[in-house]
Order: structure tokens, then sequence, then C-alpha cells
């Protein structure tokens, strides 16, 4: 059975289509990328997705279970979780504060008044289980807002990974990073998908990382799918090249 199906999913504002009967099928354990140029309706699709925006029309199903109507956190507990283009953390706390939010909401501690000392333990555990295998252990007791973009980012993704996703949406995970940081994230991606076994969808401009870490490949253009295929496939269509890569087709 399919994780994730999106079933000619289309947003409207107004005039502006922004995606256009766009479907998507994902298995479990699958790396799957979308790509596009700027406006092709990309971050859109993923707001359908999580739950920000409904559907003009078209629907979505996770697990089995049409969830179109289900608000974001809904869609949280049901195991989909999600990072933006924009960092989303608490700058002015460190690492392990960060990391331990997510953690404490991940296991309904959140609103409670106090903790046993079992539950300290096992929180802090998660906690330092989950900097280590983001490459921040050693900054745990650092303020995120000192870190470096790419450390940043590792944090956030940790963040994500604390509430126990089955399904990762991962918005532009290296944007704005250089070679290192880039090469750092692309490593952390992969070891996720292979290690913790997640399935995992990504936008991302940075081609490198695309071919690298996808299984398969979705193009949008203007709201619409242009191509899917495997990262050869993608790769040698003259319609990508033509939309996407700048060449001629």
């Amino acid at each position: 059975m399919s994780l994730l199906q999106v079933k000619s999913a289309s947003k409207h504002f107004g005039r502006l289509v922004a995606v256009n009967g766009v479907s998507l099928d994902v298995q479990p354990g699958e790396l799957r990328a979308v790509i596009g140029p700027n406006g092709a309706g990309k971050t859109t699709f993923f707001n359908l997705i999580s739950g920000f925006f409904p559907p003009t029309s078209g629907s979505i199903v996770f697990d089995g279970e049409d969830i179109t109507g289900l608000s974001e956190h809904r869609r949280v507990e049901m195991g989909m979780a999600r990072t933006f283009q924009i960092t989303e953390i608490f700058p002015e706390l460190t690492a392990r504060e960060n990391v331990r939010v997510a953690v404490e909401v991940a296991s309904g501690e959140r609103m409670k008044p106090w903790l046993s000392a079992a539950a300290k333990r096992r929180i802090a555990a998660r906690v330092d289980e989950l900097l280590e295998m983001g490459g921040i252990g050693a900054m745990g007791d650092r303020l995120v807002g000192e870190l470096s973009h790419g450390d940043q980012r590792a944090a956030e993704i940790m963040m994500s990974l604390a509430l126990n996703p089955r399904l990762l949406l991962l918005d532009e995970p290296t944007a704005g990073m250089g070679d290192q940081e880039t090469y750092n994230i692309t490593r952390l991606i992969r070891r996720l998908h292979r290690d913790q076994r997640l399935t995992i969808i990504l936008i991302e401009h940075d081609m490198r990382v695309i071919f690298h870490l996808a299984d398969r490949i979705m193009v949008l253009a203007e709201g619409s799918m242009l191509a899917e295929g495997t990262p050869d496939q993608i790769a040698g269509n003259e319609h990508v090249q033509a939309a996407y890569l700048g060449k001629a087709a």
C-alpha cells in the first residue's frame, strides 16, 4: 500500500492556479524529490500535503486514510512532519532545549506541570540520541542562534524527527548553504533514509543533492506536472532540460 497518495490536487488563489491537477504516489521507504523553476508551485504543493492549505479540488490519502480535510496537527499525530524554507527554530534557546521541546511534545509531556524522574531520564536520553544523530551532539549547550546555518538546519530536522514521523517533508533543506554544509545535510538526509528507514519527500534546487539522493523525481512547471521518473530519466528528458535546466529541447 502507498504511504501517500495525492490525487489530482489543485489549488487556486482567485484567478491564480498555483497547483493544477497534480498527482503523486509515494511508497513506504521511498525518497522522492520535487523540483521545478521558481514559481512552479512546489511549496504550495507541500502546503497541500501537510495541511497548511486545503486543496481547491482533489484529495490526499495518507496510509490508506483520506486526510484532505484534516488539520496540520492531526497530520502530525498521524505521522507526518515538515521543515520549511526558512529555518523554524527558537534562536534564544540551546540546541538541546530546542530538541527537548519537540521530544516533550511527541511524548505528551509538554503540558504537564511536573515530570517524574523516569520521564526526565527518558526524555533526556531521546534528546541526546537525536543530537548525536544530527551530528550536533557537541553543540547541544550552545544557543541555536549562534550556530552555523547548516547546524541550525540539522537541529530543525532533528526537531521534526522527534515527532516520530513516518513521512518527512523537507522544503529546500540546503538553501543558502556552502559546499561543506550542503554535503553535511545531504549526508544526514541519506542516513535518515537508510538507517531510520524514513520515507522522505524533499524540494531542492541543488541538482547535485537531487541526483545523489532521490529514488524518483517529479518535475513541476507552472503548477502542473511536467515529468516524473528516475534521476537518469529526468536528466535525459528534453522537456525538463528546456523548462528547468535551460537547454533547448
